[in-house]
């Protein structure tokens, strides 16, 4: 017998749903090795892009937008949250210690477990609001999950967390945790970001990929330019990206 969902998924919802997959394979590899996670998330955002490619080429179906938006959930919300969850509990220990007093580690290890929650809060809030108003616009209101999600990755991959180097007066945790912070706000701001430009999405592809694939000082150059492109984006894409 047949499934019925089957002949109502093009190649393009295969693509979308293959990345919701690799939102899982990221969250399990946090329990493993974060590198191997950020380059999952990293992957799922090449997916991201490339379901849109296959959808203009063979056609879309009417269940792509809903699929797109659960698949991002998946690897753009509920992965680097739990990335960041993870390293907060290793480096403070678990929320419990509140038992046995206010102490600063038992209040940052409970905030590394809250702040990664309103993260995906803000991103379902976020990726529900895009399907319902600009599925069909070159543009979108507040940060697009696929971009901070790009940026957890590239800054892991980086290697800061290899060398064990304080970044901007924070260990590892905190800083991921105040860039969790920061990122959870701008998903839900009315800042206007334009959508990529064919060419500019390749490029980003080509770098995201050298970032995952490259061994070594090559992968680490790769994320680095990664991250300078994703900040970049970030804070000037709303002002600076050309329109056509």
């Amino acid at each position: 017998m047949r499934s019925r969902f089957i002949g109502r998924l093009g190649p393009a919802d295969a693509v979308t749903v293959g990345n919701a997959a690799l939102g899982f394979l990221a969250v399990v590899a946090v329990t493993v090795d974060v590198g191997l996670a950020a380059r999952l998330v990293l992957l799922g955002a090449i997916a991201d892009g490339l379901d849109g490619v296959v959808a203009r080429k063979y056609g879309g179906t009417e269940a792509g937008p809903y699929l797109d938006s659960l698949a991002d959930v998946a690897t753009f919300g509920v992965a680097p949250a739990f990335l960041v969850a993870v390293v907060s509990l290793r480096e403070w220990g678990s929320p419990a210690t509140l038992a046995s007093g206010l102490s600063a580690e038992g209040l940052l290890a409970l905030a590394g477990v809250a702040v990664p929650a309103l993260y995906v809060a803000a991103a379902v809030t976020r990726l529900g609001l895009y399907t319902a108003y600009d599925s069909d616009s070159d543009e979108t209101v507040g940060v697009p999950t696929t971009l901070a999600a790009t940026i957890f990755g590239a800054i892991v991959l980086t290697g800061y967390r290899g060398a064990g180097i304080p970044l901007a007066g924070f260990h590892d945790a905190g800083f991921l945790l105040a860039l969790a912070a920061v990122l959870t706000p701008l998903m839900l701001c009315d800042v206007v970001y334009p959508d990529l430009h064919a060419q500019d999405a390749l490029v980003m592809g080509v770098v995201q990929a050298g970032a995952i694939l490259l061994p070594g000082l090559y992968g680490r150059g790769f994320a680095f330019g990664l991250l300078y492109l994703a900040l970049a984006y970030l804070v000037l894409g709303p002002v600076l990206y050309w329109r056509r």
